[in-house]
């Protein structure tokens, strides 16, 4: 199962985008859910995360209060409002999915998306 992550693009320091990450073939309500980042030459890192069956979430210090995670049973979606972008938010976004609770280490994720790139200007 891959899931699918859209929303990323070009936008200028300050602006807002809004990332989604759909789940075909699972039930998003019943795994937690993460937000990673990659920039070039860095190692990935968490952004925020929903944890399963819940609205708790978690964010890394470097996001919060800019970033909301959120996520829709209906639609079958989770996603990640980012406001106040900065240049160093630059970075390819990753969701995944885990069926226990959130952890901010990659590998303990069981499915990923392919990302989606986001580049904020100065």
């Amino acid at each position: 199962v891959q899931l699918q992550a859209s929303g990323g693009g070009l936008v200028q320091a300050g602006g807002s985008l809004r990332l989604s990450c759909a789940a075909p073939g699972l039930t998003f309500g019943s795994y937690s859910v993460g937000w990673f980042r990659q920039a070039p030459g860095n190692e990935r890192e968490f952004v925020a995360g929903i944890i399963r069956g819940s609205a708790k979430t978690h964010y890394a210090d470097s996001v919060k209060g800019r970033f909301t995670i959120s996520r829709d049973n209906a639609k079958n979606t989770v996603s990640l409002q980012m406001n106040d972008l900065k240049p160093e938010d630059t970075a390819v976004y990753y969701c995944a999915a885990r069926l226990a609770g959130v952890l901010p280490t990659p590998n303990s994720y069981s499915y990923w998306g392919q990302g989606t790139l986001v580049t904020v200007s100065s």
